[in-house]
């Protein structure tokens, strides 16, 4: 497989940032002109690391690579920080990571690469934090992909008694005891890192009531992809020991919503935590629900 590390100077995040490509291996059997120079465009996967991750998680903890070379596929992998795949306009320059995916990152493949910008041939998937940025993508602009696949994250239903309590306690939470939290433990560092983040997503909209109108509260985003004909592709994958599947019950809970709307999807639920050998297990899952078949395309080393 070809990989391009690529480095530039991002207009809509205000710094200099990375994105990995895959690109589709020339055959053995074929001659560099006749490769190169057939005008040829892939298919192209977006896909979005989690929290704490970059641009390198995928390749360095998956085999996204073998799968890409097998399915003559783009993979397209850019770093988000722990930008939850939102804009922040008042961190120093502005921080734009929802419009840098639209506005900036797309133009750069499809026109730098052998890329397809054809709907059809475009689809985005991530894990975790990036699922939710595949979500927030996805039902903001479905015109432009072909599916979707969301891994180890689903969306809140800020509805429900318990979410809406949960939220009012962090709207009305002193910001400095929110950000100064001393953490003696993995899980009480998992549940500070989630109440400032979600106190965070609420500040950048302008406060609690503001959030839940806009399109970042995902959850009643899709009562408009419901009514979509002939909607992109949905995919729903979380591993069984994840503590997403507890929760408020969330995971059920979402599949059962996206029941009661009529949308058709796609899922699977094997053993697992939220771990990388679950995501390097559905990442191919992902994958074949696409349709996009293993070709066999490449070299096989």
């Amino acid at each position: 497989m070809s990989l391009v590390q690529f480095q530039f100077e991002s207009q809509y995040l205000g710094i200099n940032t990375n994105i990995n490509v895959i690109l589709p291996d020339k055959p053995r059997d074929q001659e560099p002109a006749q490769f190169y120079g057939s005008g040829k465009k892939y298919r192209v996967l977006w896909l979005l690391h989690g929290t704490f991750g970059d641009y390198s998680d995928w390749l360095r903890k998956s085999n996204i690579e073998l799968y890409a070379c097998e399915r003559d596929l783009i993979v397209v992998m850019p770093s988000g920080m722990n930008a939850n795949y939102e804009n922040w306009p008042n961190f120093t320059l502005g921080y734009m990571m929802y419009n840098y995916l639209f506005d900036e990152l797309m133009p750069l493949i499809y026109n730098w690469f052998p890329a397809s910008g054809d709907p059809k041939d475009n689809f985005i998937a991530g894990l975790s934090m990036g699922g939710r940025g595949t979500l927030r993508y996805f039902l903001s602009h479905p015109e432009k992909f072909a599916g979707a696949a969301t891994m180890s994250f689903v969306p809140v239903d800020y509805d429900l008694s318990e979410n809406a309590e949960k939220l009012d306690r962090i709207a009305a939470a002193d910001r400095k005891m929110l950000e100064s939290h001393a953490c003696t433990s993995e899980g009480e560092l998992n549940n500070w890192s989630r109440d400032l983040r979600q106190r965070n997503d609420m500040d950048v909209w302008g406060g609690k009531d503001a959030f839940l109108a806009s399109k970042a509260n995902l959850w009643p985003q899709f009562e408009a992809f419901a009514k979509m004909e002939n909607p992109p592709k949905l995919f729903v994958c979380c591993g069984e020991d994840d503590p997403l599947f507890y929760t408020n019950g969330n995971y059920g809970k979402f599949l059962a919503y996206l029941d009661k709307l009529g949308i058709a999807y796609g899922h699977s639920e094997g053993p697992g935590a939220h771990e990388w050998r679950v995501w390097e297990r559905d990442i191919q899952l992902v994958l074949d629900y696409f349709g996009i078949a293993d070709e066999k395309a490449g070299n096989a080393f």
